[in-house]
């Protein structure tokens, strides 16, 4: 199971962001969430999922923005499953509780750690995903529109309709956004965080 805690960033000076986020999550990734997202205390909530590869979408969602530290764990869940997360015990909790702490120290705000390494040691997972956002911090305003309309649109043809630009130039912000390095990462990455959750490699 995966444990996904989130630590509102500068809380004491801005907004509580809590309810809106949230809200948001349960609207994108609603399906995919066992339990939660719960407000455990303050300006933290946090999350239960099943599927490895949901686990990491909701973190790179939440990391996009800036505005959140991400802890995640990942081990056994108490079962049966409680009402809300807030509920919840079991190693992948208080393992999601240290990574988040962990993750309070780290340049892109997020941690990771797991029950058991098995074959795939957690430090490598850690590093590989780390190596993810650094590429996913440089990227550009542009970059991200073309992200953003990409999964709208589905072609790049159909988004420099959109923005009223040739496809060549499309092409060339989807190039240096590092759009494809992203879309086959993914699917790896994923199955090393699967792999850490007891999955075969």
């Amino acid at each position: 199971m995966f444990v996904l805690t989130a630590d509102q960033i500068g809380s004491r000076s801005s907004a509580d962001l809590v309810p809106a986020v949230e809200a948001d999550l349960r609207g994108r990734f609603g399906a995919a969430l066992l339990l939660g997202p719960d407000r455990t205390a303050g300006d933290e909530f946090e999350m239960v999922l099943e599927q490895a590869e949901s686990a990491l979408r909701v973190a790179l969602h939440l990391l996009r923005t800036r505005r959140w530290t991400v802890g995640l764990g990942i081990g056994a869940v108490g079962t049966p499953l409680p009402a809300t997360a807030r509920e919840g015990a079991g190693p992948a909790f208080v393992l999601a509780r240290g990574a988040i702490e962990q993750a309070k120290r780290r340049p892109h705000r997020f941690a990771l750690a797991a029950e058991a390494d098995g074959l795939v040691p957690a430090s490598g997972v850690q590093a590989l995903t780390e190596l993810l956002l650094d590429l996913r911090d440089r990227r550009s305003a542009e970059g991200w529109e073309v992200v953003d309309l990409l999964a709208e649109e589905r072609s790049q043809a159909a988004v420099a309709a959109r923005l009223g630009v040739t496809p060549q130039a499309v092409s060339l912000r989807a190039r240096a956004a590092g759009i494809r390095e992203e879309q086959e990462a993914l699917p790896a990455l994923a199955a090393l965080l699967a792999a850490l959750d007891g999955a075969p490699v």
